[in-house]
């Protein structure tokens, strides 16, 4: 069985490294350290690299230990929540250098990149694996382990809102919360607080919308000039996708954002029957269902907006 091979892999490696997807969330990070800490307990040498992540996620346990950056050539290299390799966030290519990989992963559309390839495209999020690979392994699941575990299931689900979440969901939940988790505390932290420069961006955000195809489509922008009038931190631009979203009659919310790298970063969510995974594949990128994304290169604002609306056209009809 692949979670045996797995486990036997882990035994046997004596360094180990933990990688998740660009522009982490609270299921990427929340898997990362869920994973480094049980590793921890197995008394394992491991590092978890994410060279940038949101500072709303700066309450999770050992979230301290968070390393930026690698130049060891790891035994065994685990990536979490990443379809893709080229989604990964490896600046210094320590994946792919290790010995073995393996992956855990939840999305619908994944390249199998790894040595070892664990996915339920069923699951909601990554974390509801993990609760279930740690219980298949017998790996206790204390307090701090399932605080990020909780983190990833809330943020991934919207905070049990959206239409994967099953009845296992909640039973492991209510697992988690007899080890004396505070649920309400991380779904304020994670889902509600905003910082003032996010609620900034969020205000121009909104400004911006405009509306297309019988306001069935909604499209907003921010570029790297609006997060520096803000004095804007990494990661202070999540929320803003669903500013439309949650507009009554509106099918597909498009956010896009400049980069400084060059280029802009398209993010998508649905609502009810439009697949924008599929749409974003179109673009290079993916996701799942109702919530994907792209980086797109070349174009500007408006020539990227009416790109994604021809192709979202073709679903509306």
């Amino acid at each position: 069985m692949i979670l045996d091979d797995l486990k036997n892999e882990i035994e046997k490696a004596k360094t180990i490294a933990i990688f998740t997807h660009e522009n982490p969330d609270g299921d990427a990070i929340g898997s990362s350290l869920a994973v480094y800490m049980a590793l921890k307990n197995l008394k394992k040498e491991v590092d978890v690299i994410i060279p940038e992540y949101p500072r709303t996620f700066a309450f999770l346990p050992c979230v301290e230990e968070i390393k930026k950056h690698t130049d060891i050539v790891y035994d065994l290299a685990i990536a979490v929540d990443c379809a893709t390799e080229q989604r990964m966030r490896d600046p210094d290519h320590g994946f792919r250098q290790a010995n073995t990989t393996i992956q855990i992963d939840h999305h619908e559309v994944n390249k199998m990149y790894a040595d070892y390839n664990y996915v339920d495209p069923v699951s909601p999020s990554c974390c509801q694996i993990l609760v279930k690979i740690m219980e298949y392994w017998k790996v206790p699941i204390d307090k701090k382990i399932g605080t990020c575990l909780l983190t990833g299931m809330i943020t991934d689900t919207g905070g049990f809102q959206y239409q994967g979440v099953t009845s296992e969901t909640f039973e492991i939940v209510a697992g988690l919360l007899d080890k004396g988790i505070n649920i309400s505390n991380i779904y304020r932290r994670v889902l509600c607080v905003v910082t003032k420069t996010q609620f900034e961006l969020q205000k121009l955000a909104t400004s911006r919308l405009q509306f297309f195809e019988d306001n069935r489509i909604v499209f907003t922008y921010i570029t790297l000039e609006d997060e520096k009038n803000v004095q804007a931190e990494y990661g202070d631009y999540e929320g803003c996708v669903n500013i439309g979203r949650n507009i009554e009659g509106v099918e597909v919310s498009i956010f896009i954002r400049e980069i400084p790298t060059g280029g802009y970063k398209v993010s998508m969510r649905s609502n009810d029957y439009i697949n924008v995974s599929d749409i974003c594949l179109m673009f290079g990128g993916g996701g799942h269902m109702k919530a994907a994304g792209c980086t797109i290169t070349t174009g500007t604002i408006e020539q990227i907006r009416d790109k994604i609306i021809h192709q979202i056209q073709h679903y509306l009809k």
